[in-house]
């Protein structure tokens, strides 16, 4: 079971068991929400588009397991000893299912720790979530048993298969030449060999001539078990990407649609609200006089560069005030950003707040320079940083808005790692469909700070 949790934990997930006073962890992205027996695999990507993109608090999961596992297996030998057999035993061939849930929130996993019992945890998930806030959810998972030996092992088989670096949470873990993943203390003779998936554990020696075929385990000798370490939840990173870059390419017609689309929303747009224009052009002069707008160069498709268009909400000496506040940034990578920044003025800051800085973009988007949904338009020098990124990303218009600016979360030491993940994201799958989604979820962001203003 501590090797299924730490899997999670390589993913930013706290495993959250009920009645197990397991100290929470403030630096978990999110809090996987389990009974005390159960383990289970799943795709997470799906929970946490769901988590986003409907503003929830709280999933609630029916974790479906298909695959016909409700087996054992034996070895069958002589008298002598000699093998004869592996005897596979079947039992039911029923569906298995569970229960589970996932959240962001640390207070909403402790109420599910300190429950009395699985009814009375659910009835305390749903009192202290409100409805609106939480959401069921089907998914297709593998389920095990933990208190079964053999359902733990078929877990680990699976860990083994999937888990490409365990080395992330499992501190012991070095990876070998030849694939495997064995402690410091395993010794591998000259003549031994390990093809496949391999976790060879603690004061283990494979004589010459052994072989070892994944995927499998070799756990640890029992008079040797090393203390595991604590997790280095701060040092985590996201997962590798293991895929090569696939930026989708339109088809024509779809171009031309997208493209159109573009065309009439920002004719739309400047439209409704050109009429506020003057008032935030006053507004801007009063506080900090001229000038009203403020172009910075960025790049466009291909690499193409253009002043890209913004009210101003920024002091007239922020460029030199930045080299004095670096220290200050609150976000890695190549991004500087500050919650309370000095440089903002008092308009500035309640332009910023609602998002009305950036509708002169809309004239880039009529010069098609932009997009209306796209990756966060940037400047070369901020392009350098990831090449396989940069060429993603310039392969198609910037946009006003784009999945990064509705998803990202701001947890400190991700934020470039998120921007990086959804500007691939957006180019892999982007459709007219991707953009309405993305156009409707920034609507009720900046209606929410409207009202909150």
């Amino acid at each position: 079971m501590a090797l299924h949790d730490r899997y999670w934990a390589s993913r930013g997930v706290q495993v959250v068991r009920r009645a197990m006073p397991t100290p929470l962890v403030p630096h978990a992205h999110l809090f996987l929400m389990l009974q005390q027996r159960t383990m289970c695999y799943f795709e997470l990507s799906p929970v946490v588009d769901r988590l986003v993109w409907d503003d929830a608090d709280l999933v609630l999961l029916r974790l479906r397991d298909r695959d016909e596992h409700a087996y054992r297996e034996r070895i069958v030998a002589q008298e002598d000893g000699t093998f004869v057999r592996i005897e596979r035993l079947y039992g039911s061939h029923d569906r298995r299912f569970a229960r589970a849930a996932l959240t962001n929130r640390p207070s909403v996993a402790r109420v599910w720790q300190g429950a009395d019992s699985p009814r009375d945890g659910w009835r305390k998930l749903r009192l202290a979530v409100p409805k609106q806030q939480r959401w069921p959810m089907s998914h297709e998972a593998r389920v095990f048993d933990a208190a079964d030996p053999a359902e733990a092992a078929r877990c680990v088989r699976l860990l083994v298969e999937r888990w490409r670096s365990p080395g992330s949470t499992v501190g012991r873990a070095r990876p070998r030449d030849d694939g495997a993943w064995a402690d410091p203390t395993a010794l591998l003779k000259p003549g031994a060999q390990c093809v496949g998936r391999l976790w060879i554990g603690a004061g283990r020696v494979l004589e010459p001539g052994e072989l070892m075929v994944g995927p499998d385990v070799l756990w640890d000798d029992p008079t040797q078990v090393p203390d595991p370490g604590e997790v280095r939840w701060m040092d985590l990173e996201p997962t590798e990407r293991t895929e090569p870059l696939r930026p989708r390419s339109l088809p024509t017609i779809e171009r031309m649609v997208k493209r159109g689309f573009d065309i009439v929303f920002a004719l739309a747009a400047l439209a409704l609200t050109l009429p506020i224009y003057p008032f935030v052009m006053l507004a801007i002069w009063l506080e900090d006089g001229r000038p009203f707008f403020f172009a910075h160069t960025r790049e466009s498709l291909n690499g193409k560069e253009f002043p890209c268009l913004k009210f101003r909400s920024m002091r007239k000496d922020a460029d030199q005030m930045k080299a004095q506040l670096m220290e200050l940034n609150q976000v890695d990578g190549p991004q500087f950003y500050i919650a309370d920044d000095p440089r903002l003025t008092r308009v500035g800051r309640l332009l910023r707040k609602v998002q009305v800085d950036e509708l002169p973009q809309f004239i880039n988007v009529l010069l098609g320079q932009m997009s209306v949904v796209g990756p966060r338009p940037s400047p070369y020098k901020e392009n350098q940083y990831c090449p396989g990124w940069r060429e993603a990303r310039l392969s198609v218009r910037p946009g006003v808005t784009g999945l990064w600016q509705v998803k990202r979360t701001r947890a400190a030491g991700s934020d470039f790692q998120e921007w990086i993940r959804y500007d691939i994201e957006y180019v892999e799958n982007m459709s007219l469909w991707l953009d309405l989604r993305i156009i409707w979820r920034t609507v009720a962001m900046i209606l929410r700070s409207i009202k909150r203003s």
